[in-house]
């Protein structure tokens, strides 16, 4: 059986956990491509697995990475959406961080015009994350307004440009430095916030009159959660997409959501069926890819290593020293 380099968790524990292995190539099955990767993206959700507090899906690969770009190489019974040396991005349950990935072809996506694939392998996490979060659980509409935390991540990078360019609202981002903020408000933020510095929720409150904003996309919760749940407006939607505070239960004011008809929701994409992901990359086709295709619009790539560095690429996306996407350059 061939085999191909990976990265593996060999315990709990912090990023030197992350050691260089050799695994066999997958084989695809009914309605999958087999990838040859040749870039990943690094992102929360695999320095999650990698200290024991998401574990992959069961009966799933133990190797972590959830996106990554390359050429189909291989198809199963029934896969062809794609065919044999086509150049394409995706999202998958795991297995990014190696040289070969097997996944159902209704997971991926073509190349943008023109695109290499380090700039590839930086979208299909992110962006599958914010339109189910922003678009699809948040029903973000032209107009509305909405607040990113997390504004200079990979996530928070790509809600600003949906929301600027498929919305055309106010849009309000929190980072941690001016420079982060800087690079929220050239990339369409109305109103960067320094929270180091400032209060968001006072910041927010009076830029919007003391009206507050339609949707909230949260990548922090813990402590973030009265604050999110005071500044949204009438029939405001706040949405969890990931949780960097650590902790987890948090009362809130009931009344307030009655009241006011707000509505509590959140995305984890990586557990989310083929079918539902597959809806979500249909989605993403039609309407950001145009975007990305003429250059309207473009991932923000922080830095590229090689895969053998998996450890340095999770210190430095723990360090929250990063502006947009860290990735792996697999070969």
């Amino acid at each position: 059986m061939p085999s191909m380099r990976a990265i593996e968790i060999v315990e709990d524990g912090g990023p030197e956990v992350l050691r260089p292995t050799t695994r066999p190539v997958p084989t695809p099955g009914p309605g999958e491509a087999l990838i040859r990767i040749h870039a990943a993206g690094v992102n929360r959700v695999d320095v999650f697995q990698r200290r024991g507090i998401y574990r992959p899906p069961a009966g799933t690969t133990d190797i972590p990475g959830v996106e990554f770009a390359g050429e189909v190489v291989a198809l199963g019974d029934g896969g062809g959406l794609f065919p044999i040396g086509a150049q394409v991005c995706g999202i998958t349950i795991g297995g990014g961080y190696a040289e070969f990935v097997a996944v159902p072809d209704v997971q991926l996506l073509p190349l943008p015009r023109d695109y290499d694939m380090i700039r590839g392998a930086g979208l299909a996490e992110t962006f599958c994350t914010v339109w189910g979060g922003l678009f699809d659980h948040g029903r973000f509409a032209p107009g509305e307004s909405v607040l990113v935390h997390g504004g200079s991540s990979g996530i928070g990078t790509t809600a600003i440009m949906l929301a600027r360019h498929l919305g055309g609202g106010a849009i309000f981002a929190t980072a941690g430095s001016a420079e982060k903020c800087a690079a929220c408000e050239r990339l369409g933020a109305t109103r960067a916030i320094n929270y180091r510095e400032e209060d968001f929720e006072a910041v927010v409150r009076e830029a919007t009159g003391g009206r507050g904003v339609d949707v909230i996309i949260d990548i922090v919760a813990g402590d973030y959660v009265p604050k999110n749940l005071a500044l949204l407006a009438d029939d405001g939607r706040l949405v969890f997409v990931g949780r960097m505070s650590q902790k987890l239960d948090m009362p809130f004011n009931v009344l307030r959501v009655m009241y006011h008809r707000l509505v509590i929701t959140g995305l984890s994409l990586r557990g989310q069926s083929p079918a539902r992901k597959g809806a979500i990359v249909r989605q993403l086709r039609e309407r950001a890819w145009p975007l990305l295709d003429n250059g309207t619009m473009a991932p923000v790539i922080d830095t590229v290593l090689p895969l053998e560095e998996a450890a340095a690429a999770h210190q430095h996306l723990e360090s929250s020293q990063h502006i947009g996407k860290i990735i792996l350059q697999v070969r």
